[in-house]
């Protein structure tokens, strides 16, 4: 994700632009349609039949009204996304560190070892959601594996849902041996329940993409409205149709082209959120409340960034 302050170097934030590799195949096809563009016009400059072909610029305003309006519910259904999966990170944030809490002050001070367990079982089941939201858990990502927990972890299609399934494991097994009492044991269950409220509304958006066809139709609208402007263009600025069209291609092509980029927002794109980030900021916040320390492992959080250059 990119990082800025608005209202600050403005045009440093342009020149950014290039950094985006949406942005970049944005330039591409604008300049694609600039090439499409100047073969077609430049056979009816030079035979002087712009007049004869010349298309009502009227129809291309309306036209353009109803573009816009798709792309309105477009960027905004593809907003909303993004937003609920930043809500759902920041309620993990959130959950992790109240059930790190109830667990340093509900066990018994000297259990170090329950503290152990619980915070790289939190941490773990961040780190397994990262991946889980992708393209599947990384085991090297996961912090302090047994080779038990490996073996266990490789046979399991949702190892998120695993590690959930442990941590409330443990919280029955503490309870039925009365290291907790029963107050202690419904507060950590209400928290634990949020872990996979976040993991279902999470997977919730990571499969229900926008419906196929109305992408479809929205880039075919585009298409087809950059290939008929020239004509009612080039009779009134000839050569000039060619930059013009560009602009316009470029201005519906790039809101669409965010749209599709942020509507998956759990990726590695770099409009995407930082959920890496998030999640070992959560693991030195859980490690650092149960057992005053950090557990340092930084390098996967480059995955946030591996499509910016």
């Amino acid at each position: 994700m990119i990082i800025y302050t608005p209202n600050k170097a403005f045009g440093r934030d342009i020149l950014h632009l290039g950094h985006s590799r949406t942005m970049r195949k944005l330039m591409y096809y604008t300049l694609g349609v600039g090439v499409v563009t100047a073969i077609l016009i430049a056979p009816i400059i030079h035979l002087e039949i712009s007049e004869e072909l010349k298309m009502n610029p009227t129809v291309f305003s309306f036209l353009g009204i109803v573009l816009s309006i798709l792309l309105v519910f477009r960027t905004n259904s593809a907003y909303d996304r993004w937003w609920e999966g930043r809500k759902q990170w920041g309620a993990l944030v959130n959950n992790t560190r109240n059930l790190a809490i109830l667990v340093q002050t509900a066990f018994p001070k000297d259990d170090e070892q329950v503290r152990h367990f619980m915070a790289t079982r939190i941490s773990n089941f961040c780190l397994a959601l990262v991946e889980h939201l992708r393209n599947g858990v990384i085991m090297e990502e996961l912090i302090n594996l047994t080779d038990d927990d490996r073996h266990r972890y490789d046979q399991k299609d949702h190892v998120p849902n695993y590690i959930a399934t442990g941590i409330q494991q443990k919280f029955h097994d503490a309870y039925k041996a009365h290291l907790i009492g029963p107050e202690d044991h419904r507060n950590t269950m209400q928290v634990w329940r949020g872990f996979l409220d976040i993991l279902g509304a999470c997977e919730r958006i990571k499969k229900t993409p926008i419906p196929f066809s109305y992408a479809v139709h929205i880039r075919t609208f585009i298409l087809a409205y950059t290939v008929l402007l020239p004509f009612a263009l080039v009779a009134t600025f000839q050569f000039w149709t060619v930059p013009l069209v560009m602009f316009i291609f470029y201005a519906f092509m790039g809101v669409q082209m965010m749209a599709e980029e942020i509507e998956d927002p759990f990726g590695t794109d770099c409009n995407d959120l930082p959920t890496s980030t998030i999640a070992h900021n959560i693991k030195n916040n859980v490690f650092e409340i149960l057992e005053d320390k950090h557990h340092v492992k930084t390098e996967s959080t480059q995955r946030d960034y591996d499509k910016i250059h």
